[in-house]
This record gives C-alpha cells, structure tokens and sequence, in this order.
C-alpha cells in the first residue's frame, strides 16, 4: 500500500451571497435576522461555508449529477446513523459513518435466540470508518464587510412581514483530500475507528468479489497481520474519479433564491502525494493595510512544488476559470510554472477531468 493521496485546493468566487447561515442575528434591530457564519482571525472578520455544508453540497451533487444510490438515515433514540453498508452505499465509503446498535442473534435455521428468560439475544454491531474525504471549511481569503440586507415577505394580501439577512462578496478558499488507498477499503477488527464492517457485511462483500489484502500496518496477538477487505478495484476507481469530477457540477448554499451563485472552482490545483500533509494551504495571499485585496502567491506555489517533489505522484494539475485571473496573474502563474515540467495549466474543468483520468491508473 503506498498510502496515496489526493490533495485538492479551490477557490470560488462568489457575490452578493449568503451561503451558509448562523441562525439568528444578534446584531440587527430587526425581529427576524438571520447571520451568515464569520470568524475572526487577527482582528478582522472572514466569512465562512462550514466544512459539513460543503460535504452536503457534494454528497448531493454526486446523488444527482452521478446517480449514487445516498445511504438512508435511520433514527432511533435521540440517536441518527446511515445504513453503514458502503457495498451498496458508495457514499457510505467516502464520507465514513458511525452507527451504533445491536442485532437479534440468529440461530442455523434463521431464528432468534433466545437467553434462559426467553428474551431474545442481541449482538453489539456497533461499525465506524473514518472518512477517507476530509475537507476544510471554506473561508474567504480576504477580510469581508458583511452588508445588512433589508427584505420583506409579501403577497397581495395581508401586511408584508419583514426581515433582513446579511449578505457579501469574496473569493474563498477551500481544501479537501482523499485517501485513495482507505477508499474501497474497509477493516473488521474489533478497535474504536477501524471496525469498519459487521460479521455480516464482511461475509456479503467477500461473496459479492472483494478481495482481502493484509494490513501493513496492524498485526493480531500471534504477529500475524490483520487482514483488509477490499472491494474490486474497477468500483474503487469509479467512486475516486467521481467524487472529483463532482467538483464540476457542485451546487449549493442558503438563500439561493434570492443571492444564487455559482459555487464550482475558479481555481483549482490537484495533485496526488505520497504523504497525509497537505502541501497547497497558504498558496494565496492578501496585501493591503486591511488585508482587502486577493493576491495568488506564484512563488508559494512553486515553494510547493519544489519542496515536496518527492512526495507528489503524477502530474499536478491546475485550473484557472477564464476570466477569473487577470492576464497579468495568469501570464505570472504560467512563467512561475515553467520549471516544472510536471505541471499542467489547463482549464477548471479540464484539469479536474485529466486528473480524474491519471487518478485511475494510480489505484491499484
């Protein structure tokens, strides 16, 4: 296993938005406020999409745009966790899962056994897995000035009822990676994040073709290594590229009646490595005295390249949306790159689709 990497980094460019709400605002005179979610870092406030609202943006797009078959919610008790079987449900093996409960022992003839009291038996199939995608928040880059927008809900009849909601303009930034070696892999032992699969589900993915593999990493008492259960590479290369190529057609964000905007990377740099950090965080940057103007950091990015050469797999890909950069930037951004013979400027689309492709042939 070469614990192998897709490192992705996005910007959006978005306007007069409200994308992800805060609740009730504590700052306006108005009896219905709502507030958008901001941070403040050095005494300056950033607007911000929480990182689990950017994975319901995904996991939607993929269920609509790719006709992933979405996991259900079961609730029981206060308590809420999906099917926990990422066989059938491929969102189940990308976004992880907890799920918490028992189930009635069966018997070899199919019925329920019972204790000395009569009660029926119950095993504990509590199953976790970690998420083999893990994204950032996404936060603008600059200092943002939130504009309090007063609007009313009104119709031909009846006293219009008022309210106001906090609206704003940004380039934001985002970034995700996914670990293409856990993906469509899944481990049975008993140990809290790694249980991943019941005895039942175990014995369902082997007879439906998945392979075991041994564990690098873990041994059992006797130094045996543990074994993997790993579903059949063709479906683990779907599912990767997908997930990718949802960045194309991702949708999503609150008030979109009003303020729709178009939330698809401006930006986009893609790469595979074979380390967990992730390389391409400060490769944009802010001047002025508010820190008020966006800048692309050409020498951060190929400090980048530069310094984790040996950790990067592939070719890296970035993609600049037309008239996103100035020719300015843009003809920096392509001199900066020309020592690197491994870098391909393309367009957003382009770069994610030629990733998604060499991707590919990188899951074995």
């Amino acid at each position: 296993m070469k614990n192998l990497k897709t490192q992705g980094f996005i910007l959006i460019d978005v306007d007069v938005v409200a994308l992800n709400n805060a609740g009730k605002s504590e700052t306006t005179q108005a009896e219905n406020g709502v507030a958008t979610k901001k941070i403040r870092k050095n005494g300056r406030s950033y607007t911000y999409v929480s990182g689990q609202a950017w994975r319901f943006w995904w996991r939607n797009t993929l269920q609509k745009q790719f006709g992933w078959e979405l996991s259900p919610v079961i609730r029981a008790e206060k308590v809420a966790f999906t099917s926990a079987n990422p066989m059938k449900h491929p969102d189940d093996d990308i976004f992880g899962y907890m799920k918490a409960a028992k189930d009635v022992r069966l018997d070899a003839d199919g019925k329920p056994v019972l204790d000395s009291k009569g009660k029926e038996v119950k095993d504990d199939v509590t199953v976790t897995r970690v998420s083999p995608l893990k994204n950032s928040a996404i936060i603008s880059v600059t200092a943002t000035s939130t504009v309090e927008n007063f609007s009313v809900m009104a119709r031909q009849d009846g006293d219009p009822v008022p309210y106001t909601k906090e609206e704003y303009s940004a380039i934001m930034k985002g970034m995700f990676s996914l670990d293409l070696e856990q993906l469509g892999t899944f481990a049975t032992y008993n140990k809290t994040g790694f249980k991943n699969l019941s005895q039942s589900l175990r014995d369902e993915a082997i007879k439906s073709g998945a392979t075991q593999i041994p564990d690098p990493h873990l041994v059992d008492a006797k130094g045996e290594p543990h074994q993997l259960i790993r579903l059949d590479n063709e479906i683990r290369k779907t599912r990767a590229a997908e997930t990718i190529q949802a960045l194309k057609l991702i949708s999503g964000g609150a008030m979109q009646t009003n303020n729709m905007a178009d939330v698809t990377p401006k930006f986009i740099v893609l790469a595979t490595t074979t380390s967990g950090n992730h390389p391409f965080s400060h490769i944009v940057t802010t001047r002025g005295e508010r820190d008020e103007h966006f800048v692309l950091n050409h020498a951060g990015l190929a400090e980048v390249l530069t310094e984790y050469k040996d950790q990067i797999l592939g070719k890296v890909f970035i993609g600049v949306r037309s008239g996103f950069l100035s020719e300015y930037d843009l003809g920096e951004l392509k001199k900066a790159m020309e020592p690197f013979a491994h870098v391909e400027i393309k367009t957003v689309n382009e770069a994610i689709d030629q990733y998604a492709e060499q991707l590919k042939g990188q899951i074995q």
